[in-house]
């Protein structure tokens, strides 16, 4: 189970940057950053897990900043 929550962060990462479009980008990026998180916690990857909550923070930053335009 836990490689399923590793892959699907992966294919979200991968679907989120072939989108120009930046909501949607934001969007599957963030699922994929939360994803990435859970897994590194899962796995006792703390690397992995921080630099997804800072990815996830970005996204939530440029999806607020986006949102009051």
């Amino acid at each position: 189970m836990t490689e399923w929550i590793g892959y699907l962060a992966s294919i979200l990462i991968a679907v989120s940057i072939t989108i120009s479009g930046g909501f949607y980008f934001r969007i599957l990026n963030l699922i994929g950053s939360a994803c990435f998180v859970v897994y590194g916690v899962i796995i006792r990857s703390w690397p992995v897990a921080i630099i997804n909550a800072y990815c996830f923070g970005i996204n939530i930053f440029h999806l607020i900043k986006n949102r009051k335009k």
